[in-house]
């Protein structure tokens, strides 16, 4: 079954819709974004959150002592990375904690998955290239350029109730990333949550 991201919390109303209907994972974003939060503010929603949930946290370029801290105080239950993060700071980062990694790919027109991409990362997550944002633009691409790759991976970009269940049907991903196609007038909505979550859920491949 397709595991469920619902990206970008920064609210109690937020948590208590996961919590009502129970993705797989949720995102705390730690780098700069609308939807940023800082420590106290991600402490606080995950204690609130259920514990069938993983927490995600999201970073860019971040310090590397930042995200072990925050994995030690059992803020967040995997990591993932959004920036220019090499393969080398991905190795020394996994000596360090015990979480799962997810190196996002931003993609452009032109640029191929080349094997092996995301070095020790357990996860890939593909996402839309925006020249002036890291993630988060809501934006699709063109999905025929994942192709095959070695990693199990999230889809993200654009995804809503639109189109989800089309992305699942043609690419069979490990999971689905959704952050603003859920979301009324720039904050999550729990209604629109609850309801990608149960067409998801609902979907037989």
């Amino acid at each position: 079954m397709t595991r469920i991201k619902i990206c970008g919390l920064t609210r109690p109303e937020d948590i208590d819709a996961v919590n009502h209907y129970l993705p797989d994972y949720i995102g705390f974003v730690f780098a700069q974004s609308k939807r940023q939060v800082d420590e106290s503010k991600a402490r606080e929603l995950k204690r609130r959150l259920d514990a069938r949930i993983s927490a995600v946290g999201v970073f860019v370029n971040e310090d590397i002592s930042r995200i072990i801290s925050l994995c030690r105080l059992g803020v967040i239950d995997l990591v993932q990375l959004h920036g220019e993060e090499e393969e080398g700071y991905i190795r020394e980062l996994k000596q360090s904690i015990s979480k799962p990694v997810i190196k996002a790919v931003r993609i452009t027109k032109g640029n191929t998955i080349q094997p092996g991409y995301g070095g020790d990362s357990d996860l890939l997550l593909f996402d839309t290239y925006h020249k002036e944002l890291y993630g988060g633009s809501g934006e699709t691409f063109d999905w025929s350029m994942v192709g095959q790759p070695e990693k199990p991976y999230f889809l993200a970009g654009g995804l809503s109730n639109d189109n989800v269940l089309q992305a699942i049907a043609q690419l069979h991903p490990y999971g689905v990333d959704i952050s603003s196609g859920v979301e009324k007038d720039g904050v999550k909505d729990a209604k629109k949550i609850g309801e990608i979550i149960t067409n998801i859920r609902g979907y037989k491949n």
